[in-house]
């Protein structure tokens, strides 16, 4: 079984930038699997944030964070980084790392989350 570990969440104000990582307990897990970012606000469902694959590194985002949010990787590290820049109130939200089995396509193995609090 492995355990992805979020951690950098955390209180900023509108504007501020705030870096997010999350750590996988497997060794190469993010060599072998494609890694996303998701985030679920108070009230609403859990969406995708930001994307990237395992092999290319080929990054996808979402409209609300696109030219904003930097999705990255360190495969020594075994660590994806979520870089929140511009950040605003409405990026407030509970935000889950995932991995994603190629075979399946789906995301199979979730963190717990990291609370980012966004003020105006």
């Amino acid at each position: 079984q492995v355990q992805l570990e979020e951690s950098g969440g955390g209180l900023g104000q509108a504007g501020d930038s705030l870096r997010l990582s999350c750590v996988a307990s497997r060794r190469a897990f993010i060599m072998v699997y494609d890694m996303g970012w998701f985030r679920q606000a108070p009230g609403k469902e859990r969406e995708f944030v930001a994307g990237i694959s395992r092999s290319e590194s080929t990054t996808s985002y979402s409209d609300s964070v696109r030219g904003r949010f930097i999705i990255s990787r360190d495969n020594a590290r075994n660590t994806v980084y979520l870089q929140m820049n511009s950040l605003k109130p409405e990026d407030t939200a509970v935000y889950y790392c995932a991995g994603k089995s190629a075979a399946r396509g789906t995301y199979d193995y979730w963190g717990q989350g990291t609370q980012v609090t966004v003020s105006s």
